[in-house]
């Protein structure tokens, strides 16, 4: 029995050494942030506090940490996204395109048969069993997602994630009984709203919950918790310290930071997914309003953030900021991720893992009021990623063509794990490209938006309106691109890869024929035609 003991006791401990050798990772998404947005990609233009053009020096953020990233790893200067919220996270967590999937664009999700024969939203768990989460936890990580859902009423235990911080919970979910900053429909989801913090009626709005200030916040799995999915604040301790100076990615970051600290205490590696609200517009309890609200005031002095608490007061509607957060535009949302990608770095740094843990930065598509769901070009598809990976080949910019759905493949290859041949995917990892010499890694990327099919290789690009476009040379604001009109005098490079696209596509070119799960017929409503999909906007 002794030496049955000692043999169980060498092979966990064989096993925890070889978890503990698998890098961590961490992988942060960002909403509605253009590429654009960012130093990095040197755009002569950029948004300012309204969401219009700018080329004013005051509305372009600052992103020490960010640059330091792109020049420590690398950041690639065509990456593509869907042009919207609910596909683009669609296309991260499963590695696949809507064709697959069926989450075409927001509020165009692909259905399948309820337990009582009515529709409902296919989740992607169910179409796509082979999410992220599940590749990080089939390599034997403890995987913990934080953020942002968006997930139209899934049950959030099924994504391969361990735990989770979520702002402002999945939709659907019931009230959170902690806070007031509630956008409540009046009668439907379009129609007029109500403020349930002052109870005013808001005639152009949506329903909401906040997930910055005083914010609406759910926890999955938490050790301490009573309940699988419980409200936050949840203990004394936390009830009494929360409020209105409450800032929601800060609760987001010191959950994530408390895991980051329990997988290190086990020498278990880690992967966390962040999903962060930063970039994404909202209504504005505070001023009353819709913008980017205000976010903590930060200062970078050269070599380290500092953090200003806030100091606001007030209630009922009637607030007093005392100069204690920013103005609101979209210039202090990138600041304060850039604040809080320099709290990642410094806490890795602290922990002594700073050189086993590979940092992704990413964005889910365009920024808001210039590219967010647009069709355009590639105004809504152009996102950052800039990536840090320890003993990676690759530095600095780096000119190739990559696709949302490529970051799970990547993140298998980083964690060791094979993906079965017979399930597939879109995605082609970007590891080899990083790790070696290798110079090249796709020669198209590929978008959609609803029916609308968008394209680019490395001579044209495909918009969402048909309209193609000579992207053989980078224009100054990443987006003035030569339109084609007379392809008889188009170079035959051009032609020969107009040709081939056209090809590719053909197979995702389902949003008309196979909108829905296989098997599903959609009941026609009474006194009203059955609606086409391809004629959905």
């Amino acid at each position: 029995m002794k030496n049955l003991f000692a043999l169980l006791m060498m092979l966990l401990a064989i096993n925890g050494a070889r978890a503990a050798d698998k890098p961590n990772i961490i992988l942060v998404f960002a909403d509605d942030i253009s590429a654009r947005e960012f130093p990095a990609y040197g755009s002569s233009v950029w948004s300012d506090s309204n969401g219009k053009n700018s080329q004013d020096p005051a509305d372009r953020a600052a992103t020490p940490a960010l640059d330091r990233l792109a020049t420590d790893g690398c950041w690639i200067t065509q990456t593509w996204a869907a042009t919207v919220c609910s596909p683009s996270r669609a296309m991260m967590m499963t590695g696949r395109y809507a064709h697959r999937h069926k989450w075409w664009h927001n509020r165009d999700l692909g259905r399948t048969s309820s337990e009582k024969g009515s529709g409902r939203t296919w989740p992607l768990y169910e179409s796509s069993p082979l999410l992220i989460g599940h590749v990080a936890q089939k390599a034997g990580y403890g995987t913990y997602w934080a953020g942002k859902t968006q997930m139209k009423s899934s049950d959030l235990q099924k994504f391969g994630f361990d735990q989770g911080c979520f702002t402002p919970g999945e939709q659907g979910a019931p009230r959170n009984p902690n806070t007031d900053f509630v956008i409540e429909p009046v009668g439907t989801y379009k129609g007029p709203q109500k403020n349930l913090d002052n109870g005013e009626i808001i005639p152009d709005s949506y329903g909401q919950f906040s997930w910055y200030w005083q914010p609406h916040v759910r926890l999955m799995n938490h050790p301490d918790a009573s309940e699988p999915l419980e409200w936050w604040p949840n203990t004394q301790q936390s009830k009494k310290s929360f409020g209105v100076n409450t800032y929601g990615p800060d609760v987001e970051l010191d959950f994530i930071f408390e895991y980051i600290d329990r997988q290190h205490a086990k020498r278990q590696p880690f992967f966390i997914y962040h999903t962060t609200h930063l970039g994404h517009g909202a209504f504005d309890w505070l001023l009353g309003e819709s913008n980017w609200p205000g976010t903590p005031k930060v200062h970078w002095d050269g070599e380290k953030y500092t953090r200003i608490d806030p100091n606001i007061t007030g209630d009922n509607g009637v607030y007093e900021l005392n100069d204690s957060i920013s103005k609101p535009h979209i210039k202090h949302h990138i600041e304060y991720l850039d604040y809080q990608m320099w709290q990642y770095r410094q806490k890795l740094a602290q922990m002594g893992i700073d050189d086993n843990t590979v940092i992704i930065f990413c964005a889910d598509n365009g920024t808001g009021k210039y590219g967010k769901a647009s069709p355009d070009r590639q105004k809504g598809t152009h996102v950052p990623l800039m990536i840090y990976a320890p003993g990676m080949s690759k530095q600095g910019r780096q000119d190739v063509l990559v696709n949302l759905s490529d970051m799970l493949p990547t993140i298998a290859d980083i964690a060791g794990f094979d993906i079965p041949q017979e399930y597939e995917i879109d995605g082609v990892s970007l590891w080899p490209f990083l790790t070696t010499a290798k110079q090249n890694h796709r020669d198209w990327v590929y978008a959609y938006r609803g029916p609308m099919q968008l394209i680019r290789g490395l001579h044209v690009m495909k918009d969402g309106r048909d309209k193609w476009w000579d992207v053989s040379e980078e224009p100054s604001d990443l987006i003035s691109y030569s339109k084609i009109t007379h392809w008889k005098s188009a170079p035959a490079s051009q032609q020969q890869e107009k040709d081939r696209l056209e090809k590719i596509m053909q197979p995702y070119d389902l949003h008309g024929t196979e909108h829905d799960a296989p098997g599903f017929q959609p009941k026609p409503r009474k006194g009203k035609k059955k609606m086409q999909h391809n004629n959905a906007k």
